[in-house]
């Protein structure tokens, strides 16, 4: 029996269609980066990188991973870019009309409880990792840390996302209880440019922001103004 040969469409031969499409666009957006807020006496401190990743394409390089919740309260995000975005939202909703019906400020506890939450409920579906961090009247500066999953739990000092891990030794190494407010700026810049050296899914600048009972004091620190740490 002779084979009969089946002639395929030109170009179907050397190609598919997916294979023109780059494998990144399939990917979800990350914050897949390094976040980390330290408590001083009188307020925090908070700190992130400002790379955006979708895949091993970088989406964005000057991203704002600090969220203002209220006037005092901040978060700082980790995961799924819409995923921490959407929750940033909805919780900025809910402790706007908190804070509305107490007609005073609302307090940290009560915002991270709120992140908490949202992030229990929907632990299925959301890939978010959040550090809430700020300060109120009664309890002054707090930090508290809700990972991906919905847990809780009140610190001194947090780091998350994917650089994180490069910082855990660092931070167990150089910090020490009431440090000052410049020196927890301090130590947060240099801990965020050490991840973003190694860590190839953080990057961009530092951005940094003070909490205290006075308001909220931000910087950024471009690249080239970054502690170096590596010999290369």
């Amino acid at each position: 029996m002779a084979a009969t040969a089946t002639m395929m469409p030109f170009g179907q031969q050397l190609f598919s269609k997916n294979d023109l499409v780059p494998d990144w666009t399939g990917k979800e957006v990350s914050t897949g980066t390094t976040i980390m807020a330290v408590e001083y006496d009188g307020g925090v401190v908070i700190g992130a990188d400002s790379r955006t990743t979708t895949g091993a394409y970088i989406a964005n390089r000057v991203t704002d991973k600090l969220t203002p919740i209220h006037d005092r309260i901040f978060c700082c995000r980790s995961g799924s870019a819409a995923d921490t975005q959407a929750i940033a939202d909805v919780v900025t909703y809910q402790l706007g009309f908190h804070s509305i019906e107490l007609d005073e400020p609302p307090l940290v506890e009560t915002a991270a409880n709120l992140f908490r939450s949202s992030c229990y409920r929907y632990r299925e579906e959301l890939t978010a990792g959040i550090i809430v961090a700020g300060w109120d009247k009664r309890r002054g500066g707090q930090v508290y840390s809700v990972p991906i999953g919905g847990m809780m739990v009140r610190q001194v000092v947090s780091v998350g996302g994917s650089g994180s891990s490069y910082i855990y030794g660092f931070m167990d190494s150089n910090y020490k209880p009431e440090m000052t407010r410049d020196q927890c700026l301090e130590l947060t810049a240099a801990a965020l440019s050490l991840a973003m050296e190694r860590d190839g899914s953080s990057g961009g600048v530092v951005r940094l922001a003070a909490i205290s009972e006075e308001g909220v004091e931000r910087r950024v620190i471009l690249g080239n103004q970054l502690p170096k740490f590596s010999t290369h």
